[in-house]
């Protein structure tokens, strides 16, 4: 996982843990898997790169508005609003 090189140091600035799963086992990811069937365009193995810039907006947009239970049915977009707007 080239992304989490520096997981180490990052732990080390924020004194936050970082929690690394074992490759190839989908198992310890299962929100990472609920959320690609979610968008129903990225199957496993898929390469972004054949999908355009508007085509991941659009999945980004689908995820962002569906409301979830963990967040009492708000959408990630409405509480990540409100938790902006509680920062100011």
């Amino acid at each position: 996982m080239v992304e989490m090189r520096r997981h180490v140091e990052f732990t080390a600035a924020t004194s936050m843990p970082v929690y690394l799963y074992d490759p190839a086992s989908p198992s310890q990811r299962g929100s990472t898997q609920n959320t690609n069937g979610l968008t129903g365009m990225v199957p496993k193995s898929s390469n972004l790169s054949v999908h355009t810039p508007e085509d991941l907006a659009t999945a980004a947009a689908e995820l962002n508005n569906r409301p979830r239970k963990i967040l009492d049915c708000e959408t990630p977009a409405q509480r990540f609003t409100r938790l902006l707007a509680g920062a100011s």
